[in-house]
């Protein structure tokens, strides 16, 4: 009698571990697949995707149209995007862990309002905000300039000091005890003691940063709009309309504006998924 009920109960949990494995399966070829497609029709000639199967494989395979949408302005835009990008980051992740560590590990009166007020900061939408920071860098001087693009997000961001500020909480107070015992200051403290303990959890941001920077599309459409400072989605969304219908250069716009965040979730995947298990976020 109980083996038939084992027997059944392991036929349950077979059945389960297929219908899930199943979904996922299926979920992670709904996320690959265009991404698989739009590679495949970079690479190909006007004649091959104009003649043959959407799915059909590249033959022979060209990088004509990578040559076409560099010569385009592409290759500027891809410098000026990585260039925003890396400052971004770097100003945020320094901002944010000075902010986080003072509202997590320090003391100081209103502390608490403080943090939650600049917290609920994230309740505003950007579409909120775009006019009066536009006026404000008309007023300056500074639009169709690479400070435009950069100042408004350079100096931290309300969810990677709440991010942060709960990870921070969670280090053992016994440390930073005796690291003050031994004569180090704040600042030690924060560079020698916490920040190498939070690298996972460092790793997830600068992912989160740097693919919401290189994907950022309304404020550089509307702050920057010379071809000087023209950042990779604005020149990616022109040259869809001065190439309309011709896809194998779009496709190869769209992969040389992917292939960068594929390679950095790459990098840092195990720092990823490590943070996502010790912060419990899963």
């Amino acid at each position: 009698m109980n083996t038939d009920k084992r027997t059944v109960a392991d036929k349950r949990t077979v059945a389960r571990a297929v219908v899930a494995y199943t979904m996922l399966i299926l979920g992670a070829l709904l996320t690959v697949a265009p991404l698989v497609l739009s590679a495949m029709t970079a690479i190909k000639t006007p004649k091959q995707f104009a003649g043959e199967s959407a799915l059909a494989t590249p033959d022979p395979a060209t990088v004509d149209n990578f040559r076409t949408v560099l010569d385009q302005g592409l290759g500027r835009a891809v410098a000026v995007t990585a260039l925003m990008t890396v400052c971004i980051t770097c100003g945020q992740l320094v901002i944010s862990i000075m902010a986080a560590y003072a509202f997590a590990r320090t003391s100081f009166p209103g502390r608490d309002v403080l943090f939650w007020v600049y917290l609920g900061t994230m309740m505003v939408p950007s579409a909120v905000t775009l006019v009066p920071l536009y006026l404000m860098f008309a007023k300056l001087g500074w639009l169709n300039t690479f400070w435009a693009l950069v100042l408004p997000f350079l100096f931290g961001s309300p969810y990677a000091i709440f991010l942060l500020r709960q990870y921070f909480l969670a280090i053992p107070g016994e440390i930073i005890d005796a690291a003050r015992v031994d004569g180090a200051t704040t600042l030690d403290i924060l560079i020698s003691v916490v920040v190498p303990m939070s690298r996972p959890i460092l790793a997830t941001l600068t992912v989160i940063t740097v693919v919401s920077q290189w994907n950022s599309f309304m404020w550089p459409l509307v702050a920057a709009s010379g071809a000087k400072w023209q950042v990779l989605t604005v020149a990616t969304a022109n040259l869809q309309t001065q190439y309309n219908a011709q896809w194998t250069l779009i496709m190869a716009a769209t992969t040389l504006a992917i292939a960068p965040l594929v390679l950095l979730f790459v990098v840092f995947q195990r720092q990823v998924l490590r943070s996502i298990a010790v912060t419990g976020l899963k």
